[in-house]
């Protein structure tokens, strides 16, 4: 299940891919049908994700180059705040994809919602 976050496919059946564009999150999952955003707000958690990511980078990185190259405090700034701002630009599908994955693997969606089969049975009203 964490190879198909890290691969942003769902996490229910990991194959289907969770993005159509560049910035546009599919609704559900193309081949099982999982519902990608269960509430308005779900990703909310995906932020904490990123941040997360970004702090467990940058702080001990801070330290490392400080340590090991000693580099002066206006040189590290230099670096770590273009860092803070480009890196979670480009790690938000994989914090929006493990979001989902750790939710899934928390709280499956089978026991909350019921899943439709994918092509229901046509019911039509016959005259009794």
């Amino acid at each position: 299940m964490v190879e198909s976050g890290l691969r942003l496919k769902c996490p229910r059946c990991g194959i289907g891919s969770l993005y159509a564009k560049p910035f546009r999150m599919r609704y559900d999952c193309t081949h099982c049908g999982l519902k990608f955003e269960r509430e308005q707000g779900y990703f909310v958690g995906a932020i904490y994700v990123n941040y997360a990511a970004t702090v467990l980078i940058a702080v001990p990185g801070f330290f490392i180059l400080d340590t090991v190259a000693n580099i002066g405090i206006n040189q590290q700034l230099a670096i770590w705040i273009p860092f803070a701002v480009i890196f979670p630009v480009l790690f938000f599908h994989h914090s929006r994809s493990l979001w989902l994955m750790l939710d899934h693997l928390l709280n499956p969606a089978k026991s909350i919602y019921s899943i439709p089969p994918k092509n229901p049975a046509n019911f039509s009203s016959g005259s009794n």
